[in-house]
């Protein structure tokens, strides 16, 4: 909320000061050809600034694109990584029913609660994981918006 009153704050200041310039400048006592070359001078001076403030601001677009771009790029490779962890287990544990299905040592609900119970396991900690990858994309992200302000 403090950045978009910031913001209206800049904004308004801009145009404020925007107006006020056009005032001085159409009320001050000076002949028609000063204040067209004023008017000329300080449109130019508008324009300059203006392409300057238009290309910073695509040039941060471009950069905010980019660092989402990684950090996107680095939470899917962690989700793959953990996905393929998971698979891992299940084949694991389908191998352990299979073998004690022939041992006939448990029975086959015991067997899926066991199954089960690493799925939610390893569910949680791939959550947990993610939720991590987040916040902190979210925190580097908040830090670098502060830092720009």
């Amino acid at each position: 909320m403090s950045d978009m009153n910031t913001k209206d704050f800049v904004i308004g200041t801009l145009i404020g000061g925007i107006v006020g310039a056009c005032s001085a400048l159409l009320l001050a006592p000076k002949s028609g050809k000063e204040l067209r070359d004023d008017i000329t001078e300080n449109a130019h001076s508008a324009k300059e600034k203006t392409n300057e403030f238009t290309s910073n601001a695509y040039d941060k677009g471009n950069e905010w694109a980019t660092y989402a771009k990684d950090k996107s790029s680095t939470i899917a490779k962690n989700v793959s990584e953990q996905s393929n962890q998971l698979y891992d287990r299940v084949k694991e544990a389908a191998g352990n029913i299979k073998q004690d299905a022939s041992d006939s040592e448990k029975s086959a609900d015991q067997l899926a609660e066991e199954l089960s119970d690493d799925l939610d396991q390893t569910e949680d900690e791939m959550s947990e994981s993610v939720k991590e990858d987040v916040r902190a994309l979210h925190s580097s992200v908040e830090e670098e918006a502060n830092r720009q302000s």
